[in-house]
C-alpha cells in the first residue's frame, strides 16, 4: 500500500513540475504559449504574406526586388533590434526615447520577465512589428528604387522614426502612453508612420517612367491574393497578440479584428462594384488590408458593433483615397501604401476614441479611462495622430535626401526599364 501510494505521488509530482517550477514568479504558460504563437504569426505577416502580396503587384520584371526587399528588411531589423532598437524602445528612458539599458538585450535573460511572459518572448513580439513597418514602406517606391539605398534608408528610419514614435506610444513612461492614447496593436506606431513615409518616398522619388499612361498591371493576382489572404490569418496574432495575454481582452480583439476584416472587404468590393461596373479580386483583397489596418488601433477597445461600423468605414473611405491619389493627385504611391494604410491607420486611431465599449471592462464609466470622456479622448488620439504624422512626415523627408545626396535613391532609366530583378540582383523572377 505505501508503495502504490509513493509511486502516485511521484507520478504526480513529474506531472505537476512543470507547472510548479515557476510558481515563485509571474510566468504564465497559457500567456506564453500564445505570445510564443502570436509572434510566429505576426512574422508569418512579412514572411511570406507582404511579401508575396507586393511580389504579385508588380511587373513581372520586378517581382524578386520586392521579395528580396521584404526579406533583406527582417534580417536587417533583427540584428539593428537586438544590438539597439529594443532598448532605444523600451529601455528605461524619458518621455521621448528609451535609454541604453537594454543594448545588446542586456538583462534580457532567460528568467528575466515581462508581465506574465518572459521577456525574450515579449522582445521577439515586438521586432516582428519593428520588421513589418518597414517593409510596408517597399509597397510606396516599389520597381525604382536602388537596393543600396532602401537598406540604408531602412535602417535609418527604424532608428530616428519608428523607435521613437514607439517608445512615445508603447513605452509606459512615453508622454503619449502618459496622455492616454487609445493604439492597441499599431494605428499610429505602424500604419500612420509607414502610410505618412510612404507618401514622402513617392513624392521624392517621383514616378515610374510612364506612369499613368502606362498601364502598370499587377503580374500575378494568384500570389497578391494568396499573400492577402496570409495577412488576414497573421493579423490575428497582430492584434489579439497585443494583448500581451491569453484572455477574454485577446479573443474580443480577434473578434474585432475578423469582423473589420470582412466588412472592409465587402465595402470596397461594393463601392467598386458600383463605381466600375465589376467587383475586382485586387479591389476585395486590398479592402481586407484595409479593414485590418484601421481596425488596429482599436481592436482591444470595440466591440464587434463598433468593428462593424470601422470596417466599414474603412473600406468606402480607403477606396475614395485610393481612387483619389490615382487618378485626381497622379501620385505614383506605387502598391498604395499611404491611401489603405496611412488613412486607415489615422481613421482607426481616431475611431477608437469613438468607439470604445465599457462592456469590455478595460476602462470605468463609459468605456474610458477615469476622468475622461468621449470629447476629451477624441482630443488625445488627434494630437497622437498629428503629432506622429508630422514627426514622421519631417523626419522620412530628411533621411530620403541624406540617402539620396550619399548614395542615390533612384536606379538609372536603364535599369528602371530592364526591371530591378535583373539590374539589381541579377536574377530572374521566372524563366518562361
Amino acid at each position: 500500500m505505501k508503495k502504490s501510494i509513493s509511486k502516485f505521488l511521484s507520478l504526480a509530482l513529474l506531472v505537476l513540475l512543470p507547472f510548479s517550477v515557476h510558481a515563485g514568479d509571474a510566468l504564465n504558460q497559457g500567456d506564453t504559449a500564445w505570445m510564443l504563437t502570436a509572434t510566429a504569426l505576426v512574422l508569418f505577416m512579412t514572411l511570406p504574406g507582404l511579401a508575396l502580396f507586393y511580389g504579385g503587384l508588380v511587373r513581372t520584371k520586378n517581382v524578386l526586388s520586392v521579395l528580396m526587399q521584404c526579406f533583406a528588411i527582417a534580417c536587417m531589423v533583427s540584428i539593428l533590434w537586438v544590438l539597439y532598437a529594443y532598448s532605444l524602445v523600451f529601455g528605461a528612458g524619458g518621455a521621448w526615447a528609451g535609454g541604453l539599458s537594454k543594448v545588446m538585450m542586456n538583462g534580457v535573460t532567460e528568467g528575466a520577465m515581462w508581465g506574465t511572459i518572459p521577456e525574450t518572448v515579449f522582445s521577439m513580439f515586438q521586432l516582428t512589428f519593428a520588421i513589418i513597418t518597414p517593409a510596408l514602406i517597399v509597397g510606396a517606391f516599389a520597381e525604382r528604387m536602388k537596393f543600396t539605398s532602401m537598406l540604408l534608408f531602412s535602417g535609418l528610419w527604424l532608428t530616428l522614426v519608428y523607435a521613437p514614435v514607439c517608445h512615445w506610444v508603447w513605452a509606459e513612461d512615453g508622454w503619449l502612453f502618459q496622455k492616454g492614447l487609445l493604439d492597441f496593436a499599431g494605428g499610429t506606431v505602424v500604419h500612420t508612420t509607414c502610410g505618412v513615409a510612404a507618401l514622402l518616398c513617392a513624392l521624392t522619388l517621383g514616378k515610374r517612367s510612364g506612369f499613368p499612361e502606362t498601364p502598370m498591371m499587377p503580374h500575378n493576382m494568384t500570389i497578391t491574393v494568396t499573400g492577402a489572404a496570409m495577412l488576414w490569418v497573421g493579423w490575428f496574432g497582430f492584434n489579439a497578440g497585443s494583448a500581451i495575454a491569453a484572455d477574454g481582452n485577446a479573443g474580443m480583439a480577434m473578434l474585432a479584428t475578423h469582423t473589420s476584416a470582412a466588412a472592409g472587404a465587402l465595402a470596397w468590393m461594393v463601392a467598386e462594384w458600383l463605381r466600375y461596373g465589376k467587383p475586382s479580386v485586387l479591389g476585395i483583397a486590398t479592402g481586407t488590408i484595409a479593414g485590418l489596418a484601421t481596425i488596429t488601433p482599436a481592436s482591444g477597445f470595440v466591440g464587434p458593433g463598433g468593428a462593424l461600423v470601422i470596417g466599414t468605414l474603412a473600406g468606402l473611405i480607403c477606396f475614395t483615397a485610393t481612387n483619389y491619389m490615382k487618378r485626381v493627385m497622379k501620385l505614383d504611391d506605387s502598391l498604395d501604401v499611404f491611401p489603405v494604410h496611412g488613412v486607415g491607420g489615422m481613421l482607426g486611431t481616431l475611431l477608437a476614441g469613438i468607439f470604445a465599449s465599457s462592456s469590455l471592462g478595460l476602462f470605468s464609466g463609459q468605456g474610458y479611462a477615469e476622468g475622461m470622456t468621449m470629447g476629451s479622448q477624441v482630443g488625445v488620439q488627434v494630437v497622437g495622430i498629428l503629432a506622429v504624422a508630422v514627426f514622421t512626415g519631417i523626419m522620412t523627408f530628411v533621411l530620403l535626401k541624406i540617402v539620396d545626396l550619399t548614395l542615390g535613391l533612384r536606379v538609372n532609366a536603364e535599369d528602371e526599364s530592364m526591371g530591378l530583378d535583373t539590374s539589381q540582383h541579377n536574377e530572374r523572377g521566372y524563366s518562361l
